[in-house]
């Protein structure tokens, strides 16, 4: 067998776990790596802060099912990384962060910019592991991969002393390949107790999670949906994974991202098929409310997820496609009748409880921005947010009809998310079409990652919503009868964040009125296709304008007028 150095045998296997572009930043203890890496076929793009690496790394995974891979090198390389690692563990996101380490013969002696990254990162990894021997990598990366990608998905880590790094090991890549991943499949005896439940309920309704879209099942989803007529609702890390268009599509229920009719819908179901949700306290609000009398079905590839925030009336263990393909299965064999009673019943409740997008008044209200988005993009445009009242607003008023479309920070919501994984998504899909919704303060937290865009030719679009305030935190100080050290307005115009896109080379408009939004989305694209470049189109919106919410589904609080 022949002998290589172990950094060839690592690139070899992350290519063949199907890994094209990385993300990172070299440093002294990572470069026998990046020796490998030079050459090799494996698009690298230099980030300006690590935690932006493993943002793309998010965005990139998000967008292809893969995994997504972020490079640093010893010491705050890697504690920087820990925010990224969270962000994806708290979302099911496979990536791989591969930090340098110290001479593992030094890390006793407080060498330089050598610390305990394996233990730091334990708790946000599904796997953080340090190599001592280097014949063991190619077996390490490959663990690594698969436990990245099996069950519920999740971040890993693997942190490589440079002395490791420099060996030479005895591989043959090509009887090489990955290791097999078993996905889990549902109890045929659970699948019918399931089928009987549905079939007895008179208002079920499906919720469909975040497991649908990691688990590939949108198109069993819909046919399901229509093969037994039970509505499908959809958690925040669903959004797009049923068509919102569709007359089966039962909205958003929450006490802050959701539709009143959604909420209205959730409340007269007497049964919920939760499929790949974890019950978020976003989504449930007050539980007494949210559970009712209704009774609930969870199915979740983690068994440890059932029973975590309330027990479930049937629990069932399955990949949420494997169990939708069995109950569709199982269907086919029953005589289903379905009614339009229930059906009709969605149908009234949408007309009759929606809220207004279609406000003319200076200073703009966020609704307008949102019904511009929907009239003016694609159903194949890809969309990031993260969090704010911005994405509150996003997850009311926006549409999405595709899976891995809608793509949001949803748990840990870190502020600055959206440009480093609005460039994941652009590497993963460079034909597509990717648009930021971004804060005027999350937008300053990872602005530098705009160089990296600029460097590489990564063109997007991105819409802030800019009020000069920390919004969300301000409409929560209400509660405490303050508003204090949220207000980051200052002299006559604030930051101009248009000069902020100029000094990384890239362009951007300013809009005060909601009649120039429309001409101003239409300029941004083409902008960002002539230059293949991040383009800015900053909407100033009204300054304490408040979302909708609540702290519970049926006491969630309107701020304005509704129809």
């Amino acid at each position: 067998m022949p002998r290589i150095p172990v950094m060839q045998a690592v690139v070899e296997i992350l290519k063949s776990e199907g890994v094209d572009t990385v993300f990172g930043c070299p440093g002294a203890a990572i470069l026998p790596l990046y020796q490998s890496l030079q050459g090799s076929g494996i698009e690298h793009l230099i980030v300006r802060h690590e935690e932006g690496a493993t943002h793309m790394a998010d965005g990139w995974a998000r967008t292809t099912g893969g995994v997504g891979v972020a490079i640093g090198t010893s010491g705050p390389a890697g504690t920087n990384m820990i925010t990224g690692l969270y962000t994806a563990q708290a979302d099911s996101v496979p990536i791989l962060c591969i930090t340098g380490q110290a001479d593992s013969r030094k890390l006793h002696t407080e060498a330089f910019q050598a610390v305990d990254i394996v233990e730091i990162a334990k708790p946000v990894t599904k796997w953080a592991v340090q190599a001592k021997e280097a014949a063991q990598l190619p077996w390490i990366f490959r663990e690594a991969f698969r436990i990245a990608r099996s069950g519920r998905p999740g971040p890993v880590l693997i942190d490589l002393p440079i002395d490791v790094q420099k060996q030479l090991i005895e591989w043959d890549s090509s009887i090489d390949s990955p290791l097999p991943i078993t996905v889990p499949t549902p109890s045929a005896a659970r699948v019918e107790r399931a089928l009987d439940m549905l079939l007895a309920a008179e208002r079920p309704l499906i919720l469909a999670g975040g497991g649908v879209v990691l688990g590939e099942a949108s198109k069993q989803l819909l046919a399901v949906a229509e093969k037994l007529g039970v509505p499908v609702g959809v958690t925040l890390m669903g959004k797009g994974s049923f068509p919102e268009g569709h007359e089966l599509f039962a909205g958003m229920a929450g006490i802050q991202t959701s539709q009143r009719w959604a909420n209205a819908a959730f409340l007269e179901s007497d049964l919920v098929l939760a499929l790949g949700a974890r019950f978020g306290d976003r989504h449930t609000g007050e539980l007494d409310t949210y559970r009712g009398e209704r009774k609930f079905i969870h199915v979740d590839i983690e068994p440890t997820q059932l029973g975590k925030v309330f027990g479930p009336d049937l629990g069932i263990v399955s990949d949420t496609g494997a169990f939708l393909d069995a109950l569709l299965v199982a269907a086919e064999k029953r005589t289903v009748t379905t009614g339009r009673a229930w059906v009709d019943r969605l149908s009234d409740l949408k007309e009759a409880l929606p809220r207004r997008d279609d406000f003319e008044s200076v200073p703009i209200k966020a609704p307008r921005v949102f019904k511009e988005i929907n009239d003016y993009y694609g159903e194949d445009t890809y969309f990031v947010t993260a969090i704010g009242l911005y994405q509150i607003w996003s997850g009311q008023f926006q549409k999405a009809h595709k899976p891995r479309h809608y793509q949001v920070c949803g748990q840990a919501g870190p502020l600055g998310w959206e440009i480093p994984a609005a460039i994941g998504v652009k590497k993963a899909k460079p034909e597509a079409e990717v648009v930021g919704v971004v804060g005027d303060y999350s937008f300053q937290f990872l602005v530098e990652e705009l160089a990296v865009a600029a460097q590489y030719d990564v063109g997007f679009v991105l819409i802030m919503l800019n009020n000069e305030y920390l919004g969300l935190i301000r409409q929560a100080e209400t509660g405490y009868d303050m508003n204090f050290e949220v207000d980051i307005h200052y002299d006559a115009n604030g930051t101009d964040n248009v000069k902020i896109m100029e000094a990384y080379g890239c362009a951007g408009v300013r809009v005060v009125d909601p009649t120039e939004i429309r001409a101003s989305l239409e300029w941004a694209k083409k902008e960002a296709d002539r230059t293949s470049r991040p383009v800015l189109v900053e909407i100033m919106i009204e300054r304490e304008g408040n979302a909708a919410m609540g702290k519970a589904l049926d006491s969630v609080v309107e701020f304005e007028p509704v129809p």
